[in-house]
Order: C-alpha cells, then structure tokens, then sequence
C-alpha cells in the first residue's frame, strides 16, 4: 500500500488539535494561533516531518508550520508528535497553491522546501516549487529580509531552479552541488528522511539559500 493511501488518515486528521483546519480564517492572525510574537517558518512538502519536528525542538523561540496536501504522509507527522509534542509546531494539510490564502504579506519569516516533487515533464513546470510562478506565490508573504532555503538530491531540477531566479526577481545567497561537503552550509544542517537516505547511497545533495 502506498503511504499517501493509508486508509482513514483523513479522520484521524480531522480529529487532530495539531492540525489547523481552516487557516484560510487564520490569515494574518498566526501570532495569535501560537500566542506569542516570534518569527514563523514553514515548511512546504514536509513529508513525515522530521525535518521540522527536529527544528521545532532545538528553537524553541521559532514557530514552525509544516505544509502537507497527502493525508496519509501527514498522518506519521502527527503519529511523531503524539510522542513527542511540541507547542510551536503545527500543521496545515492543504495544497501549496492556495499558500496567498493562508499567510499574510510579510507573515512568514522562511521558508523550507525539501526534495519537493521534481514534476519531470516540461508541460507540468508551473508545478515544481522552486518555478518562479511559486516564487511569485513566497514573495506575498514572506518578510523583506525573508529567505528561502532548497534542498534536493535531483540536479535536473536544481538547475531548473537555479535558471528560474533571475525571473523571478530573486538572488542567490548560497549555493552548493554537494552540500555535505560543504563545511560552511553543513553547518546546523538538519537532515530530513529523503536526505538521510540518499546521503547514504553517496548522492551529492544541492542546496541554496535566496532572496530578493
């Protein structure tokens, strides 16, 4: 069985305090939801989630919100949390698309994109999350001074992304082919699922870090 078919992860969803089910009413209203004024980040596409869960615990003084549209990958995020809960990590299932409907201009602080879907055919590049059609999307709601960060084993899809850049109006701040060999952006490097495993088979891990 697929993981995204897990059968009643949507129930189990529902239930959950954990997940905001309707943050479109929650727009511009996100320090409220936490009840406190730190920054925000989030992460679009977190999978399971350990990439998030980690972070969320070694900041504390950060809100995070991991961004998922299967039911079934967000069920074992939240399957984590029951083990060990985190009160600035939270959850909102949704398609990325619909990101302008959920964050207010200059609400969010980071944000995370990790081994997203690489979308292969031409025809489907409006999709991919690094496309300057999503750039246009993170640049509504992400602060002036807010940055992106990128990490993906697929290099076809890192020089898309790379390429998309300058159309979209956005600067590198760093970049690398190879990221864990790479001492400067290894640094406080949190590894997601995707990334442990690839690592290990030796397959290089792209990186950057942009602007506008």
């Amino acid at each position: 069985m697929r993981l995204r078919n897990i059968s009643g992860s949507r129930d189990v969803i529902a239930e959950s305090p954990l997940v905001v089910h309707e943050p479109e009413i929650t727009k511009g209203k996100w320090k409220d939801v936490f009840g406190n004024t730190h920054d925000l980040h989030i992460e679009i596409g977190m999978g399971k989630g350990k990439f998030l869960h980690t972070l969320a615990g070694k900041n504390p003084e950060i809100n995070y919100i991991g961004i998922e549209k299967y039911s079934s990958v967000l069920l074992r995020a939240l399957q984590k949390m029951e083990t060990e809960p985190l009160p600035n990590l939270l959850f909102i299932r949704m398609d990325a698309e619909e990101i302008t409907e959920v964050f207010d201009r200059e609400e969010v602080s980071r944000i995370y994109l990790n081994f997203s879907d690489p979308w292969p055919k031409d025809r489907h590049a409006k999709r991919r999350l690094p496309s300057r059609e999503y750039l246009a999307r993170y640049d509504q709601i992400l602060k002036k001074d807010g940055v992106i960060e990128f990490k993906t084993d697929n290099k076809d899809l890192f020089e898309f992304a790379l390429e998309e850049l300058p159309f979209a109006g956005w600067k590198i701040v760093r970049k690398t082919f190879d990221l864990h060999h790479d001492a400067e952006m290894m640094e406080g490097n949190v590894m997601t699922e995707y990334e442990e495993k690839f690592s290990s088979k030796g397959n290089p891990i792209c990186k950057y870090i942009i602007k506008r």
